[in-house]
This record gives C-alpha cells, sequence and structure tokens, in this order.
C-alpha cells in the first residue's frame, strides 16, 4: 500500500501552473476539480482509496486521473474498490489470470478468489471532449464583457460547429462591441453564428455573472439519452470474463457508471431492463438542437441480463460515488447477500 499524497497542496500549486495559464480551448475540462478549493473533498477521497492499492498501481492511476477521456473510468475503478471494501471484502486490483485482467478480485482469507469484478464506464465520443473545451473556451470570453445579458445561439436544422480558437476571439470581439454599442439589441450576427439575447415580459433575462455578460452555449452532448449503449458493452465485458468465472466456479459481476456527458443513470438502467414505455433526452438552456429519435412503444427495448452475470453494481457519479446492486434473477451463480444488498449511502 502506498503512504503517498498525490493530490495536496503541492498538486495543486503545481497543476495550476502548469494549465492555469493555457486557454480555455486547451485546458483540461478536469480542471476545475484539479485545483478549486470547493472541490477539495473530491481529491481527498481519491488519495484516500488510491493509499489503499499497491504503490505502482497508484501510481499509474494518478497519472491518469486528469486526462478527460480518463478521469470518469478512473473514477468507477476506484468507486467500485470502495464499495468492495464497505462491503467487507478483501480485494486485489488487476489481478493477471493467463492474459486476462479483472478490475477487481474479491479475495478468500486464503487469497483464492471468490468473485471477479469488472468496471464498464459508459462514455460520450471522443471529440465531445474538443467540441466542450470549445465551447468552454467562447464562454469564458463573453463573460468578460461588462453588460449582464444572457445569450443563447439561434437555432438551425443542424447541431451548430463549435468555434476554433481564433474564430472564438473574432465572435466574442464583435458581440462585445455589438452589446456595448447597443445593450438592448434582440440578436447578434458575428462570424456565421447568430446569438439571441434572452428576454422575458420585463426585459433581458439577469445573467448569472452578474455585470458580466453570460453565454450558456450548446451542452455538445444534447439529445436521446441511451442506456441500451451500456447494456451492450456489458454483454461484451460478460463474454470475455464468463470463462475466467466459470474456471474458478465464482460470480461474475459488472460494475458500471456514466460520465456526466450521457447523462445515462439509474433510472434508464432500470427502465432498461422493465422494458418500459419511455425515453429521454437531455439538453440545457443553450441547445437550440436535440436531435430525433424513433422508439416503438409496441415493442421498447429492453435488456435481459446474460446468465453469466451474477449481478450489475450501478455507481453513482457524484461524491461518494454511492453504488446501488442490480442482482441478476436468472444468473447461473447467485451474488451474496451482502453485495445484493449493497447501497452505499449519499453524502
Amino acid at each position: 500500500m502506498t503512504s503517498a499524497r498525490f493530490f495536496g497542496q503541492d498538486f495543486v500549486a503545481r497543476h495550476r501552473q502548469q494549465f492555469g495559464s493555457l486557454p480555455p480551448d486547451r485546458r483540461r475540462l478536469t480542471f476545475d476539480i484539479a485545483v478549486e478549493p470547493h472541490f477539495k473533498h473530491w481529491r481527498d477521497w481519491y488519495d484516500e482509496q488510491l493509499a489503499l492499492l499497491p504503490h505502482s498501481d497508484a501510481e499509474q492511476l494518478a497519472g491518469r486521473l486528469w486526462k478527460d477521456e480518463f478521469f470518469w473510468p478512473v473514477t468507477m475503478e476506484l468507486a467500485a474498490g470502495a464499495a468492495l471494501r464497505s462491503a467487507g471484502y478483501i480485494v486485489a486490483y488487476e489481478r493477471q489470470y493467463g492474459g486476462l485482467t479483472p478490475d477487481w478480485t474479491v479475495l478468500s482469507p486464503d487469497g483464492n478468489p471468490l468473485m471477479f469484478v469488472e468496471v464498464h464506464t459508459d462514455q460520450p465520443p471522443r471529440e465531445t471532449f474538443a467540441r466542450q473545451r470549445a465551447w468552454k473556451a467562447l464562454e469564458q470570453r463573453i463573460a468578460k464583457i461588462p453588460v449582464g445579458v444572457v445569450l443563447v445561439l439561434k437555432g438551425g436544422n443542424m447541431p451548430p460547429k463549435a468555434p476554433d480558437a481564433g474564430t472564438a476571439k473574432k465572435v466574442a470581439q464583435e458581440v462585445r462591441r455589438r452589446l456595448l454599442q447597443s445593450p438592448s439589441t434582440s440578436s447578434i450576427t458575428a462570424y456565421g453564428y447568430t446569438f439571441l439575447v434572452l428576454a422575458d415580459r420585463f426585459g433581458p433575462i439577469a445573467s448569472q455573472n452578474g455585470l458580466l455578460a453570460q453565454f450558456a452555449a450548446p451542452s455538445g452532448v444534447a439529445g436521446p439519452v441511451d442506456a441500451a449503449r451500456l447494456a451492450r458493452a456489458v454483454n461484451d465485458k460478460v463474454r470475455k470474463y464468463a470463462a475466467l468465472a466459470d474456471r474458478y466456479e465464482v460470480p461474475l459481476v459488472l460494475a458500471a457508471g456514466a460520465h456526466r456527458f450521457t447523462s445515462v443513470d439509474l433510472d434508464d438502467v432500470d427502465g432498461l431492463i422493465a422494458g418500459e414505455r419511455t425515453i429521454s433526452f437531455q439538453f440545457n438552456i443553450g441547445d437550440a438542437f436535440i436531435g430525433a429519435q424513433k422508439i416503438n412503444l409496441t415493442h421498447p427495448p429492453q435488456w435481459i441480463m446474460p446468465a453469466d452475470l451474477s449481478a450489475l453494481l450501478w455507481i453513482d457519479n457524484q461524491p461518494p460515488f454511492a453504488v446501488t446492486a442490480r442482482p441478476n434473477a436468472q444468473a447461473r451463480r447467485s451474488v451474496p447477500d451482502r453485495l445484493a444488498e449493497l447501497v452505499s449511502p449519499s453524502l
């Protein structure tokens, strides 16, 4: 086990110095969690979990954590280990078995496998991260304009393309010029983008930035919430590790969670298991295009857990990353009651 503290004050100072001066479109989306004081409880939790691992494993995970594409997968792996320990299990991280490396192995007191637990994180497409950084860069440029209004993009038939750094700078300059020239304007067109100044019956809606402008950018992830994608990934994991569980005659468990950009939650997974006639979309005030999706209400999609899957553990994506078990009633091997009843406390 490691005694190192990875994310203390020295880390915060180094991280802020290394990335704080970068323009927003090049800065990692994890930057605020890595350095801001109100996210200290997140960093403390990561240090607590890493301290329970061998130093080489802890060092590897600490090095990957703050990269946008790895932040949630690393978080979910650590949260799964924390949940298993909270249930009283002895666990080993990434133990190898003839070419296969399940994320967690639950061990007996004499070191034999009692259960294999693989972790999956539902992630958005990789290009989403660059798109989010680009919109955030424009948001921050507009937030410097001393006119307290809220702006959104005018909708169209296609999702708007995020501006590159040079275009974002020119767009913000033009929006600034127009707002300072006429703060009561209702729309501004700049370099292919048309901004609407939101208003209610009494006038412009107040900016959350006070006397400075607020641009509610497109979320970059608006559209249907798809739990079926996660279910397909779980099925793939089960096929990969089922023979290993058979060899040791132990349960195979999948721990799953979702990146916040996908908006998949336990209700969506439960709805898919139950075959409910529902579909949900995610969007925010700045999304003028959310797409469309057809659903057959007569035969809604349903996920039947594979018989080789003993249980699904759902991991919440908010500290302390509560975990809820969904045992598989049709599983070939059932999980112990203490895991089947697992529900982590909320913060």
